[in-house]
């Protein structure tokens, strides 16, 4: 019997490849980053400001705050006819700012991002327009959150995503996201890894400063409690896990802060952020003090289920797909596929 093709890549996981091929740094767009901050008078307080008189300005651009019953699914939407960058007011502050800023970031450096996406070479249209808007983003945190003044941020306060916010009044996840930038040589903070899931375990992102121990592919293990982070809303939730290599991370789970979202729109899908790091680099952590970090209680994880080898879990869901499964009637064991 043939073995079955190999299935096609998706626009979302050629994307993924490429930003973890940079290991999620890219130099020139810090580099940009910090410049435009400057350009926009180096006061994180006041840059939405700056942001919004440099778009009229420079580039006849006006901002709109419109109700939700006019934008109806848009959250951001450019009207480039009328010159008019048209923002839901169901945003909250941080990520009205990063709307601003992203359209900045576009009119500024639009050609250097066009360029950087040709480059990428992506398979097709759908997948090149994902890869510039991952790029923009990135763009956009380097400028809200300048790599200098954000690691030493960073390093100053431990870690502490909460101070860390603060001085650059921005979210949990956009900071959390920015912590998995930091790989500059010669200026480098904790190599982070990143996960968000829904309360379904759906995985909608993955970065990484460096090695991520998780599966490419799927959903994460049922012991990383990312998961038990829903079931404690808004607290934030540690653990140390070992992977099947042998190695250990410290890691901090949360949940992300919900959006305004209309009655009508239905049941709101929570969602979690797993951040994570080398057990050696876990000392820099506030969230580590106190911890026994020479002999932690690691817990043992995996990658998803299907692709997972340890025997005898008791949380495994799904049998393992390149092991045989050894079933007898007569024994029932800790886990319903044992191999």
């Amino acid at each position: 019997m043939a073995a079955p093709e190999e299935t096609e890549q998706s626009p979302t996981d050629w994307v993924r490849d490429q930003i973890q091929g940079h290991h999620n740094f890219f130099p020139e767009l810090d580099e940009r980053g910090e410049q435009l901050f400057d350009t926009l008078g180096g006061d994180p307080h006041t840059l939405e400001e700056a942001a919004q008189a440099r778009l009229k300005d420079q580039y006849g651009i006006e901002i709109r705050l419109m109700p939700a019953q006019v934008m109806m699914i848009y959250q951001r939407r450019f009207d480039p006819h009328r010159r008019r960058l048209m923002i839901s007011e169901t945003l909250g502050p941080s990520s009205r700012r990063f709307a601003i800023l992203y359209q900045l970031a576009l009119s500024e450096y639009g050609a250097e991002i066009n360029a950087m996406t040709e480059k990428a070479k992506a398979p097709d249209l759908a997948t090149a327009r994902l890869y510039k808007i991952a790029l923009l983003n990135a763009l956009t945190a380097a400028t809200l959150m300048p790599y200098g003044r954000f690691l030493n941020e960073a390093e100053s306060n431990a870690y502490d995503i909460e101070l860390l916010r603060a001085p650059f009044e921005v979210s949990y996840e956009q900071a959390a996201q920015r912590l998995t930038t930091l790989s500059r040589p010669g200026s480098r903070g904790v190599p982070f890894f990143l996960m968000r899931i829904d309360s379904a375990g759906n995985v909608s992102k993955r970065f990484a400063a460096g090695h991520f121990p998780f599966s490419r592919y799927g959903g994460a293990c049922p012991r990383w409690n990312i998961h038990q982070a829903f079931q404690t809303p808004g607290r934030i939730i540690t653990q140390v896990i070992e992977t099947p290599d042998g190695q250990r991370y410290f890691t901090l789970s949360r949940t992300l802060d919900r959006s305004l979202r209309a009655y009508a729109d239905g049941a709101y899908a929570e969602q979690a952020i797993g951040l994570g790091c080398e057990l050696k680099y876990a000392e820099k952590l506030i969230y580590a003090r106190g911890l026994d970090l020479a002999q932690p209680n690691a817990v043992q994880t995996g990658p998803m289920c299907r692709l997972c080898e340890r025997p005898n879990c008791r949380e495994r869901a799904a049998p393992p797909a390149v092991k045989a499964l050894v079933i007898d009637e007569w024994i029932k064991g800790v886990t319903a596929f044992p191999f």
